[in-house]
């Protein structure tokens, strides 16, 4: 995905509020072995792509000025109560290194999931992103969360999601295997299944 941008040369908030005035949104590029630049970006294109999933989970080509950089979100602020990006944070990302960057968990067969089709439960998602260290070229867009094996009141671990050839979960690597889904048996239910 690209995004196009200007530098920006003056700063502060008298001329932030000028620059949102005229449908422009400020921001920053930093990381790397280059000094922090800032930028100007075009508010309404900037909005409709932060709608977008792949937008916070993907390696973008942010071009400045014509100069293409490969770059990361990091960071953006929404106006408390305005339909308004009031600033952006990008960082550069070097092929060479791993980055560290949370990724949207999709989930897959609910409804065929036995907890849900034969006991009435209902799926509780404990994590709907999940951490991940892997080099840019093999960041997924998303990661898919299999639930037709899930039986009522189990759940899936991070330990147990297929992870893309190269990335790795960073809670995993800490030692750590969180909950990710658990099927949940409503009380009325589960009484309703232990009368029959």
């Amino acid at each position: 995905m690209e995004v196009i941008a200007q530098k920006r040369d003056v700063q502060g908030k008298g001329a932030s509020r000028r620059l949102r005035r005229s449908g422009k949104t400020p921001g920053v590029i930093y990381g790397g072995d280059k000094p922090a630049v800032n930028i100007e970006l075009d508010h309404n294109a900037l909005y409709h792509a932060l709608k977008r999933e792949s937008f916070h989970a993907s390696v973008l080509s942010l071009s400045v000025d014509g100069v293409k950089e490969a770059v990361l979100l990091r960071d953006f602020v929404m106006h408390p109560f305005r339909v308004e990006v009031q600033h952006v944070d990008f960082q550069r990302v070097d092929k060479t290194h791993k980055i560290h960057v949370s990724i949207p968990l999709h989930f897959i067969n609910e409804d065929v999931a036995p907890g849900v089709k034969l006991s009435g439960g209902n799926v509780s998602h404990i994590m709907t992103e999940l951490d991940v260290s892997c080099l840019v070229d093999n960041l997924p867009e998303f990661i898919e969360v299999d639930l037709s094996a899930l039986a009522a009141g189990h759940s899936i671990h991070v330990s147990e999601l297929k992870l893309p050839a190269g990335v790795e979960a960073v809670a995993a690597h800490k030692g750590e295997d969180p909950a990710v889904a658990t099927i949940v048996v409503p009380r009325g239910a589960a009484t309703e299944e232990t009368a029959a």
